[in-house]
């Protein structure tokens, strides 16, 4: 798939979940008084025709973002600082910058993210395994407290980009970043 075009789907799909995201957390931490869920949410699992090595190398390193940055769109994301093990940014519609950082690694295998600059816990792993030359499963999940009241309206659209995102990270071109 041609960079730009996966860039530019990836970062539509990724503004689109952050808004509804964003919107719940902010409402719910007005509204201190709702009981939260903790909630996870597992991708289906894909198949990249890269090695576990190459994948890790681009997901374990946010400064890999800087070669896609221009690609974003600037009027949806905006303010993006990147570092080694973090990325803060400020979405259209929302006051606060949002930071997701790198919390844990573990070679060729797992990526954890940790969500800082909202209202309630979040985590995403990155789960990589070879099962063979050139395929390597790819699994996504989300552990996150929701609040109660919103989690049955939210958790298609959480599956839904789960499964989005597993399938154009099988599909993203990690050899020719290497």
């Amino acid at each position: 798939m041609h960079i730009r075009k996966f860039s530019d789907v990836f970062c539509i799909k990724i503004y689109k979940g952050l808004r509804i995201w964003f919107f719940f957390c902010t409402f719910a931490a007005d509204l201190n008084f709702i009981p939260m869920s903790e909630s996870k949410y597992e991708s289906k699992i894909t198949s990249s025709p890269c090695s576990a090595q190459q994948i890790y190398r681009v997901l374990s390193d946010m400064r890999s973002l800087e070669r896609v940055k221009d690609l974003i769109p600037q009027d949806k994301i905006q303010e993006m600082e990147i570092e080694q093990d973090r990325v803060r940014f400020k979405v259209d519609g929302l006051a606060q910058k949002i930071t997701l950082a790198i919390v844990d690694r573990i070679e060729n295998d797992t990526v954890k993210f940790g969500v800082e600059g909202i209202p309630m816990n979040a985590n995403l792993w990155i789960q990589l395994k070879e099962a063979g030359v050139a395929d390597t499963r790819i699994k996504l999940t989300i552990k996150a407290d929701i609040p109660m009241m919103f989690k049955f309206m939210v958790e298609k659209k959480l599956q839904q980009g789960l499964d989005q995102a597993a399938d154009m990270l099988a599909q993203f071109p990690y050899a020719q970043w290497n």
